[in-house]
């Protein structure tokens, strides 16, 4: 009641302005008292614990990774089981890629949700993941999932009765009878995917009616202008905050609102309703945390942060700057990676960003090309070079992979692979050679170390701590064969794990290195998510020098984004301590090898 007092009137407030509803508002409340009621103690304890300890998931020992649950052990009882090994991984914060109900071969990959309280069954049950999440609140592990809040499956039991003529349910839809609405929206709405599923609606013969579906045919988004449907998915929201999910990750956010004659992106009403999902969650499950996906430029991003005063998503994706490291391998240039880091720091401490160098997703090469262009690279051929590259169809790249979504008209593709297949421990095994498999795992550790080094919460791809390379048995899979994102979603390969023992070999090495990088960010002060961050100024565009200031020490973290090796000159002659190598000594210059990085601290 106290936390409600203190959010109560701007919540109504905002409830009002978008719905002008009092019963549904009173309506809202009572379920919020409702699911508070039947909160389990133990979160309960676990939400005055974080509460009291204020911004829990911003501490530097954090460690996410991401997974797909039959890849990684089966199912959910599988993933309990390797607890363990997760551990060992120092992992604290598991996001589990969907695992909600979504029909066979329509599901876009978990995303097309069918019902939002119940588990695939081949995945286990919601009885399974509460207890999943029981047992990692034992070890100090948060668990993440996605909130599809966009869209249902058109399985979804709203669509099925939609689908029979019942207004009320189409009420929760965007349906029209007449097609000059439609055709409205699609002068201003961009099409996802121009090539897979053209245009933002789908006409239902049986109904006579369009549907929109801003992703896929059988993805219905849902309408939020219906007090109805808020209501109900935040009821949702908090029925699987109540099984003990930590971080609720909000997917496609900027697509939730719709609004004819704009481009149904980023409207204002989208920050209300993160607000009041943001002040919905700290009246009644104050411990959890809202991920947002916003996958946009930087400027575009920081909205969603909302303000200090009025916070929306406590976390965000940091996507811009993840494509722009493999356009930086790529061309051995650093100045744009080097432009994007700055606007990123200069943001408010408080924004927490989430970094990765890889995910379930392809890469697309939504690059700044204005910034580009004035550097001589133009959007059409840069994009093909990068292509080019990183398939391996470039002189001296040693990346292995596959286009996605390729629109043979304008030649606009997506890229896919694992990491380690793209800093070239794939083609490097395939030719057994010694040397070019050194390069590629000093490659990918300097790359997760610059990803260290950034503001903000590491997230690491399951497999990529063994350096797992791509999956092209996905091609024998009729299910999967259209989509070459399943190249890097292969099944984790466990028999590659009992390598790590071995610090020879390639598992062991990556894994390893890994673990020391971690070791150090955990223990060091200059990692603190408060530290002063920025770029320095170095004349070569192939180093990319980041500082960090926290607590009187200041890290030097120098990064070679190319083949040479390079002599570093510090700022000035002065006792350093590396702390890679833990030696203390006086610095004048480095000696860095090709794609090699140095952590000095002073």
């Amino acid at each position: 009641m106290e936390r409600l007092h203190r959010h109560h009137d701007e919540l109504r407030w905002l409830y009002m302005e978008l719905y002008g509803n009092d019963d549904m508002f009173a309506e809202l409340c009572g379920q919020m008292k409702l699911y508070y009621d039947q909160r389990s103690a133990k979160l309960k304890k676990l939400d005055a614990e974080r509460e009291a300890a204020g911004e829990w998931y911003r501490k530097r020992d954090m460690l996410g990774m991401m997974m797909y649950i039959d890849n990684f052990a089966g199912n959910i009882k599988g993933v309990q089981e390797k607890l363990p090994y997760l551990e060992e991984c120092n992992v604290n914060y598991i996001h589990l890629m969907p695992f909600l109900d979504s029909p066979k071969g329509r599901s876009d990959g978990g995303y097309a949700v069918a019902d939002f309280r119940k588990v695939k069954p081949e995945l286990g049950t919601m009885e399974d993941l509460a207890e999943l999440a029981d047992k990692c609140h034992d070890k100090g592990i948060s668990l993440c999932m996605d909130f599809v809040m966009n869209h249902t499956s058109e399985d979804h039991e709203w669509a099925k009765r939609a689908r029979q003529g019942d207004g009320e349910y189409m009420s929760r839809y965007f349906f029209y009878a007449d097609p000059s609405i439609p055709q409205e929206y699609e002068k201003t709405v961009p099409q996802v995917f121009p090539t897979t599923a053209p245009g933002n609606f789908t006409y239902l013969q049986e109904l006579g009616h369009y549907v929109m579906t801003t992703f896929y045919p059988y993805q219905w988004d849902l309408n939020y202008r219906n007090p109805r449907v808020f209501n109900e998915m935040m009821y949702n929201f908090l029925y699987l905050a109540n099984q003990g999910m930590d971080i609720i990750r909000i997917d496609a956010v900027p697509y939730i609102w719709k609004e004819l004659g704009t481009n149904c992106r980023n409207l204002p009403q989208v920050h209300t309703i993160v607000r009041m999902m943001r002040m919905i969650g700290e009246i009644v499950c104050p411990g959890i945390v809202l991920l947002g996906e916003v996958v946009m430029e930087p400027d575009k991003v920081a909205p969603y942060f909302g303000t200090v005063e009025k916070p929306e998503c406590h976390m965000l994706y940091n996507v811009t700057t993840m494509a722009t490291t493999w356009h930086t391998v790529a061309t051995r240039d650093i100045r744009l990676l080097r432009k994007q880091m700055d606007i990123v720091c200069s943001l408010p401490r408080e924004y927490t960003f989430l970094n990765y160098l890889r995910c379930h997703d392809d890469i697309g090469w939504g690059l700044d090309y204005d910034t580009l262009k004035s550097w001589g690279m133009e959007e059409v051929p840069h994009k093909k070079y990068l292509n080019d590259y990183f398939q391996g169809k470039v002189e001296g790249s040693v990346s292995r992979g596959e286009l996605y979504n390729e629109d043979p008209v304008t030649g606009d593709a997506r890229f896919c692979a694992t990491t380690a297949s793209m800093c070239g421990v794939e083609s490097a095994g395939f030719e057994q050679d010694e040397e070019k498999m050194d390069w590629a795992i000093r490659k990918d550790l300097m790359l997760h170390a610059y990803m260290f080094t950034q503001s903000g919460i590491p997230m690491l791809y399951s497999g990529d701590e063994i350096g797992q390379v791509n999956d092209y048995t996905y091609k024998k899979d009729p299910d999967k064969v259209a989509d070459s994102r399943y190249i890097h979603r292969g099944k984790f390969n466990w028999g590659l794990v009992d390598n790590i023992k071995d610090k020879t070999s390639v598992q062991g090495r990556i894994f390893n290195g890994l673990e020391k990088l971690e070791k150090i960010r955990r223990t060091e002060a200059v990692f603190n998510s408060d530290a002063e961050v920025y770029t320095k100024d170095y004349s070569d565009t192939s180093i990319l020098w980041i500082v960090r200031k926290a607590e009187g020490e200041e890290l030097h973290a120098v990064f070679n984004f190319s083949d040479e090796g390079k002599t570093i000159w510090m700022p000035e002659k002065a006792v350093y301590t590396n702390l890679m190598t833990g030696v203390t000594e006086e610095v004048e210059t480095v000696e860095l090898s090709g794609w090699d990085f140095v952590w000095m601290k002073r």
